[in-house]
């Protein structure tokens, strides 16, 4: 008989949306201090932020298995090993990566059914909020900022989540960006680029608003001209998993909306 995780820590968020969404919420026996999805798992025990984890805390909660992301964790991970522990850490960047990793974390709880009957309700999201997107009559161009100090653009699935909508991600040229360091952007790079929107969700922090009409030179950015500037909850954009299809592309289309109408 295959015997499957019964106790599972989870020091990012994507994993933990997931395991309530396909009803083995039951799995998880610790969570990061950023988990937000759903308002119920903030009530579990507490083993980690993102850049670093309490070994001894994880320890204590004897996981079967510790599921994390990104190759940011890699130092957690190697700590955790070295306890002696399982731990997978994924490092999917795109949308359809997304929903592979979904997948396959279905496949590891031994819920492979259960899973695909739930990533299908996001491919339809992923359909819908596509087809709206192609008739748009106007496409607006879209600067992503995810960090402000240095100027971080968007990630890949951010940037997708934008294509899908029917808006441009102005620095798409540029290719995805799997590192921080690739993303990293210039000021003056984002005044020639003129964007009619920003979007921003700043990892860990609220946005500022007000600092983008302050930045030398991007008073005479349409986006900032004509205050068409979004922050984007963290929790919803910066998380690679379900959020994404059930949340995001929601609200970005519905902002493409608003713009659009305003700009007929």
């Amino acid at each position: 008989m295959t015997r499957r995780p019964q106790k599972i820590a989870c020091i990012t968020e994507e994993s933990v949306e997931f395991l309530y969404d396909i009803g083995r919420e039951d799995l998880i026996c610790g969570v990061s201090s950023f988990v937000e999805r759903p308002v119920e798992a903030k009530k579990l025990p507490t083993l980690s932020a993102f850049t670093h984890a309490n070994i001894k805390k994880i320890l204590n909660v004897r996981p079967d298995l510790i599921i994390g992301f990104s190759d940011i964790q890699k130092d957690i991970a190697r700590d955790l090993i070295g306890a002696g522990l399982n731990v997978f850490i994924s490092n999917h960047r795109s949308l359809d990566e997304t929903l592979d990793y979904l997948r396959m974390l279905a496949r590891i709880v031994g819920e492979e059914k259960r899973g695909e009957d739930v990533i299908k309700k996001y491919e339809s999201s992923l359909i819908t909020h596509k087809g709206h997107g192609r008739k748009r009559k106007r496409r607006p161009r879209v600067y992503l900022e995810e960090w402000d100090s240095p100027l971080i653009r968007g990630i890949e699935w951010f940037s997708e989540c934008v294509e899908v909508c029917g808006g441009i991600d102005v620095f798409k040229s540029r290719g995805p960006g799997a590192l921080a360091k690739e993303r990293f952007v210039a000021p003056e790079d984002i005044v020639e680029a003129n964007p009619d929107i920003i979007l921003a969700s700043w990892c860990g922090k609220p946005v500022d608003m007000n600092s983008f009409s302050g930045r030398e030179g991007w008073e005479n950015i349409s986006a900032v001209k004509n205050n068409c500037i979004l922050e984007l909850p963290s929790a919803i954009i910066l998380q690679p998993g379900p959020a994404l299809f059930k949340d995001a592309l929601p609200l970005i289309s519905d902002y493409f909306d608003q713009w659009e109408e305003r700009h007929k």
